[in-house]
């Protein structure tokens, strides 16, 4: 098994030539990539939540240090797609997977390697121009004997990994081993954003997909992939330090808008006010947010629909 890093390797912290590129992270649903991404860029770029499939964009987080840059893609988790939007989203991924430098296979380094884990990491022979690390994931949640486990059944899944790196987003553990290791593997070259940026993500977005991550807190079975949030306006409110958002939340049946809604619109209260609180220090001003729930019937398998929402 390759040697797990102590510390940074030593090319990255002596190298004089700076060095820039992307990486992405790919394995199953929720196996910890966007909680990942957040932790390595040191802000939130990337909703994070315990139902699968929670990413559909692919967002680019930055990570900036004095010897590199890093350019992080969180995609869609890998999976066997059931609808339109599946196919697109899968489609997404592998496009990404051809254009990156490195890439990062994620398994949970509490659950075994299973039949989804082995078919991602073969596919990955179809990636021959980027290098791979392995990565063991939520090691803070894993006893010695679970992590160990872990490390070799993920480096017998190949025998061209780079690294074969345990960590813990939530505790930051071996961050700094992952950072440095990714970063050796980048090619020499100037940043490719300019200092103090940390996503490309436009500010619609952002607040859209902060919406989402809110809405997805407490649903249940399918309701999850059906949420979807368009932005519709966002306005400086004259003579007052408040900014009026007003935005749709889309799902794709009347039984799920009214879970959405809730009991006399309570559960869409709740859903604004954990929204607000992460919407305001992002624009830095007091919000008014208007959510809007509405019914596009089966988006996720409409192409209309899909381009309209943005997929």
């Amino acid at each position: 098994m390759p040697a797990t890093p102590a510390d940074p390797p030593t090319a990255s912290r002596s190298d004089p030539v700076f060095r820039s590129g992307f990486v992405t992270f790919v394995g199953r649903p929720n196996v910890g990539k966007s909680t990942l991404t957040n932790a390595l860029v040191g802000e939130k770029v990337a909703i994070t939540s315990d139902k699968p499939q929670t990413t559909r964009r692919a967002i680019r987080g930055i990570l900036n240090r004095t010897d590199g840059q890093l350019v992080i893609v969180d995609t869609p988790g890998i999976h066997r797609p059931r609808t339109l939007l599946g196919e697109r989203l899968n489609h997404l991924v592998e496009q990404v997977l051809g254009d990156v430098d490195v890439i990062g296979f994620c398994v949970p380094a509490t659950e075994k390697v299973g039949p989804g884990d082995r078919r991602i990491a073969e596919s990955l022979d179809g990636y021959r121009r980027a290098r791979k690390v392995a990565i063991v994931t939520k090691t803070d949640a894993a006893s010695r004997e679970q992590i160990t486990a872990r490390l070799l059944e993920v480096d017998a899944l190949r025998d061209d990994w780079a690294a074969v790196i345990p960590l813990s987003a939530l505790t930051n553990e071996q961050l700094d081993v992952l950072t440095g290791e990714v970063l050796s593997l980048m090619p020499k070259g100037p940043a490719l954003y300019p200092q103090g940026v940390v996503t490309d993500e436009s500010i619609d977005d952002r607040i859209a997909e902060i919406i989402r991550e809110a809405a997805l807190g407490g649903v249940r079975d399918e309701l999850p992939h059906s949420i979807a949030v368009v932005v519709q306006d966002i306005a400086k409110r004259e003579d007052s330090d408040l900014t009026d958002i007003f935005a749709d939340i889309v799902v794709e049946r009347d039984s799920q808008k009214s879970i959405i809604i809730g009991h006399k619109g309570s559960r869409l209260a709740d859903v604004g006010r954990r929204a607000r609180a992460q919407i305001e220090p992002l624009i830095g001003s007091r919000v008014y947010l208007s959510l809007h729930v509405r019914v596009a019937k089966e988006w996720q398998r409409d192409p209309k629909q899909l381009g309209r929402l943005g997929f």
